[in-house]
């Protein structure tokens, strides 16, 4: 399982950036493999953060890919101030069930360091 950061500096939206951001969206939450996405605003430095979720780095390869992207990626600096891309190997996702997130229902990370934790409700996994 993997997470894909996206965290941009906001600038100047026009309706072209809406349509466009709402068009790969879109894209993504069609594909084979996508999982859900979460998003922050720290309002005081005027950023805004999306993390996608996928099960497989294939599965996130197949939105890096899309035309839509990559025309929106060749576009950036006309809607944004900066931004940086975080891809991340999903080890291990746990709660008690209080919120809702997009991996709630995903299935348990296995192998390596990347077991579920199976301790209970508020018990964080081992080394925490």
């Amino acid at each position: 399982m993997f997470a894909a950061t996206f965290t941009f500096a906001k600038g100047d939206y026009d309706n072209e950036f809406y349509q466009r951001d709402q068009a790969i969206a879109e894209a993504a939450r069609a594909m084979p493999g996508y999982l859900g996405e979460e998003a922050w605003e720290n309002p005081a430095q005027g950023l805004v953060s999306t993390v996608y979720y996928w099960d497989t780095l294939d599965a996130l390869r197949q939105l890096v890919e899309h035309p839509g992207h990559q025309m929106a990626k060749r576009l950036q600096a006309r809607w944004l101030q900066g931004y940086h891309v975080t891809v991340a190997q999903v080890l291990r996702h746990y709660g008690d069930g209080g919120i809702r997130h997009p991996l709630a229902a995903a299935r348990p990370v296995r192998g390596g360091h990347g077991v579920a934790d199976d301790a209970g409700p508020g018990t964080p996994p081992a080394g925490r």
